[in-house]
């Protein structure tokens, strides 16, 4: 529903304050989180990760064999070299080597069908919980907030779990398995690689405490971003016609520049990982060389064991860098999931299960009353709807005027259910709508809004909108009605064009396509919320003639601030301050020369 003279409030920087930093942290939570959202895939990921330690223990006894076949070349240089032992060992290793990468081949294979079918999933959970969410929470948030735990958060999630899930098993395994490795051929040399590389370990879990924040603070300033390039972009005429470029790309680089600096931050710390693991795995090589040196010369350990530990400090520093860059992707995943969670854990629309009651839209007689309501924004503090009480009879006109922000709108929100009255009750039919589910009062309500609302289609499907064995001939009929037929056969395959964002269709002429849909629903009831607003005279006078005949028989609400469109309404109702101030046809209240005469009359001075 259009929010203009509703007392609705409206999305902006409150809503992106609120929807930021709103709740508590927690890293350990959001990963605990995400693995029970894993628990379906369980069986796929433990496939996975099986693989991946099989690859790993692999690529471990590698520097066994390189080992055993340097001893032999070694041999070989003071005696005859022994082909048949180093061909052996050569063989055994293209094999280990082999099988290796086809078993984290398989792995990665099975973690990309992990990750795109959670990703999926996710979305698909959104889409559903979007349609399960009441008004108020896009009152309260940006669509382009919204939208970016749709695309940015949800791919955040399964490129890390595409590349960082399985690497970080494998590393995990790699780093272990080298490390009782590297013990069992010699506890010395062990003890020169660990205590070279314990730097390593120190400053990973310092960076990675500091950097978790920053991580947090750029997801959420992305979605802020998002939310300023959806708000004026969406409403890009306007930015030009009050030339308000410069202070929209102001707002765009202040908002883009927090993107940055939290970018900067987080990516900064976690840069810092690699050098420091780079160092750590050099000085390692250093620190065995020269260890091993001396145990060789004391014939301790042969020449073998120290090129053996030169591939076990690979094996053992290049795991951590690996796992320093894993964790790193899992705090932004940590991150992207909270906002993913949060959205998916807000309060949904009360549930249906005890709204045992239906009406027939084809049996219904049209009577509506309103008793006594009240109902009150989350946000304000006082109610926008105070003891509202009115009654439509079946088959007439109602007519709805106020100031802007009287609660017009308000209460036809109430009426469509799309709102919880707090107090007070809303009757079709003598039949309470808390009684009703909110499937059942949409259908029995046909609604042309202000703002207009088209996809990308046909002109026919437009028109025929989620309606069922609509005949061609009753489009046509329709659309001759409202105007509209000249006009679609002037396009190039007539009811069969497409229209896209980027066809030029007018505003009067969208909006005639949007009261053509709401005339080929074929409900007991009618709301029209400044539904000829953006047509000219001329074609409003043909609306006008189009809507007298669609409210023929059906009780009608017309929301309307240009008063003559409505001076054969059966009830006129004057809403201030969210009641009934006065209420009456035309002729009664122009003959009071009360607030509805004064309102009239200020249409028409000059």
């Amino acid at each position: 529903m259009s929010s203009n003279g509703a007392g609705t409030p409206r999305r902006g920087p409150m809503g992106r304050g609120m929807a930021a930093g709103e709740k508590a942290k927690d890293f350990k939570e959001a990963v605990r989180r995400l693995i029970k959202e894993l628990g379906k895939f369980k069986i796929l990921i433990i496939i996975s990760l099986i693989l991946a330690i099989i690859g790993a223990i692999l690529s471990i006894s590698a520097p066994d064999q390189l080992s055993k076949m340097t001893d032999e070349i070694q041999k070989g240089l003071m005696a005859e070299m022994d082909m048949n032992a180093i061909k052996s060992i050569t063989i055994f290793l293209i094999c280990i080597y082999g099988c290796s990468a086809i078993f984290t081949f398989i792995q990665g294979l099975c973690m990309t069908n992990v990750a795109n079918n959670f990703a999926r999933s996710l979305r698909k959970r959104i889409s559903i919980k979007i349609n399960k969410l009441p008004l108020s929470y896009f009152d309260q948030h940006q669509a382009g907030d919204t939208l970016s735990r749709v695309t940015n958060d949800v791919d955040m999630i399964a490129q890390t779990m595409n590349q960082s899930l399985g690497s970080l098993v494998t590393n995990i395994t790699l780093f272990l398995g080298s490390i009782i490795m590297m013990f069992i051929t010699n506890w010395i040399m062990a003890l020169t690689a660990i205590g070279a590389s314990l730097f390593g370990f120190l400053g990973m879990f310092f960076i990675l405490g500091k950097s978790q924040k920053y991580f947090v603070q750029r997801q959420e300033e992305l979605g802020n971003l998002n939310g300023h390039i959806e708000e004026i972009y969406s409403g890009l005429n306007v930015v030009k016609a009050y030339n308000g470029e410069k202070e929209s790309d102001e707002k765009f680089d202040e908002y883009n520049r927090k993107v940055s600096i939290a970018n900067q931050k987080s990516q900064f710390l976690s840069g810092i990982m690699q050098p420091i693991m780079a160092f750590i795995g050099n000085f390692g090589y250093v620190a065995v060389c020269i260890v091993g040196a001396l145990l060789t010369m004391n014939n301790i350990i042969s020449f073998g064991v120290i090129v053996a530990f030169i591939t076990y400090v690979r094996l053992f520093t290049n795991p951590l860098s690996q796992i320093a860059q894993s964790m790193t992707s899992l705090q932004s995943t940590a991150a992207a999931s909270e906002r993913v969670f949060e959205f998916l854990d807000e309060k949904e629309m009360p549930e249906q299960t005890e709204n045992k009651k239906y009406l027939d839209k084809n049996k219904v007689k049209g009577k509506i009353e309103f008793d006594h309501i009240v109902f009150q924004y989350d946000n304000n503090d006082k109610p926008t709807i105070n003891g509202f009480t009115a009654t439509a009879l079946p088959g007439q006109k109602i007519a709805i005027v106020g100031p802007t922000g009287a609660g017009k709108t308000t209460m036809v929100n109430l009426l469509m259910k799309f709102y919880d009255i707090n107090s007070g009750d809303i009757r079709i039919d003598g039949v309470s709508t808390k009684d009703l589910t909110r499937e059942n009062i949409h259908d029995l309500f046909t609604m042309v809004l202000q703002d207009t609302w088209l996809f990308e289609g046909t002109v026919k499907e437009n028109i025929i909108y989620n309606q069922e064995n609509v005949s061609d001939e009753r489009v046509i009929e329709v659309c001759k009605e409202v105007g509209l037929d000249h006009f679609i056969r002037t396009l190039p395959n007539g009811y069969n064009s497409y229209l896209s964002e980027n066809d030029t269709v007018s505003a009067g002429q969208k909006q005639l396509l949007t009261i053509a849909r709401g005339m080929i629903q074929d409900s007991p009831f009618l709301i029209l919320d400044e539904a000829t607003s953006n047509v000219d005279t001329r074609t409003e006078e043909l609306v006008q003639q189009a809507m007298d005949k669609l409210t023929e028989g059906r009780t009608s609400f017309i929301i309307a601030h240009r008063l003559s469109t409505i001076k054969n309404a059966d009830l006129i109702l004057v809403m201030k301050n969210g009641n009934i101030i006065e209420q009456g046809n035309h002729d009664q209240l122009m003959a009071k020369n009360g607030a509805y005469a004064e309102l009239y009359n200020s249409q028409f001075e000059l």
